[in-house]
């Protein structure tokens, strides 16, 4: 596997190296070795997936507080979004800074989101599903959130949402008192 760390720090794209034969295609999605070598230490408790059955679905921007934030590993199985992270790292030097890249099934792109950051995705492809392995388990009451259309993110789409849901429009936008986690 190929690691790149993006402009926000900690934030790992991660490329496998498929092996291609006349049967198809094999690649490791995840080595604990390789994610160790370079420095990606916490361990997977929960693999959770997102079905999304309409082009222009969107979901997020979410994350988990202390004492139960968590990192992800995030990779598209099938079809195609525009995956979405945002740094609510108070100390960070990128706080509020985001990131977006690409992922589908076809580019087997992965995404190693550490501790505080938010996470979204819009999809780009009707049917697209998302696989996320979670270094902490969920627990309701410790969510944060980031309305997509805050003004202190300047999130660029490209091409306005069709679905999304209810709790995820309602998501106040971000005041002076926010000053990350």
């Amino acid at each position: 596997m190929k690691f790149s760390e993006t402009k926000l720090k900690g934030l790992y794209m991660i490329e496998p190296e498929p092996f291609r034969d006349d049967r198809g295609l094999f690649f490791r999605s995840f080595c604990k070795k390789e994610f160790f070598e370079v420095g990606l230490e916490k361990e997977f408790v929960q693999i959770n997936q997102s079905i999304n059955l309409k082009k222009y679905t969107f979901r997020g921007l979410h994350y988990q507080v202390k004492p139960f934030q968590d990192s992800k590993l995030i990779r598209c199985i099938n079809g195609k979004v525009l995956d979405i992270i945002v740094d609510v790292r108070k100390k960070s030097e990128t706080f509020l800074n985001t990131f977006t890249i690409e992922l589908s099934s076809k580019n087997k792109r992965m995404l190693y989101v550490p501790e505080g950051f938010a996470h979204g995705f819009l999809t780009l492809e009707d049917n697209s599903q998302l696989i996320y392995h979670h270094t902490s388990y969920y627990q309701p009451g410790f969510e944060g959130e980031i309305n997509y259309n805050d003004p202190k993110i300047q999130l660029d789409l490209p091409h306005s949402i069709d679905v999304i849901s209810k709790k995820d429009v309602e998501i106040s936008l971000l005041n002076d008192k926010f000053k990350g986690i």
